[in-house]
């Protein structure tokens, strides 16, 4: 299996993770601020900054997109439950 690192600057950790998990499933394993609340990509509590590798995250949905845009996300926020790893990135909490 594939895998990626994943860094997490609020705890100033990287790890490997496997290509194609949603990064909330990392970050609630190594404890991570980014929060959470339905998993689903509705709530939009998980929203989390791409500081590196943007284009190493799968597109956002059709969903994701929406609610990216009703809580005024910026550029390179996306929501943790949504966005699966494809190679190395670096997130934060918003």
């Amino acid at each position: 299996m594939a895998k990626a690192k994943l860094t997490f600057k609020d705890i100033n950790l990287t790890v490997s993770a496997p290509v194609g998990v949603r990064v909330i499933e990392i970050s609630e394993k190594v404890g991570s601020g980014i929060i959470y609340g339905c998993r689903e990509g509705d709530c939009g509590t998980c929203l989390m900054q791409v500081e590196e590798g943007w284009n190493n995250l799968t597109e956002p949905s059709v969903v994701e997109h929406k609610v990216l845009r009703e809580n005024n996300a910026g550029r390179h926020q996306r929501l943790a439950c949504q966005a699966q790893v494809l190679g190395d990135a670096t997130v934060r909490p918003v």
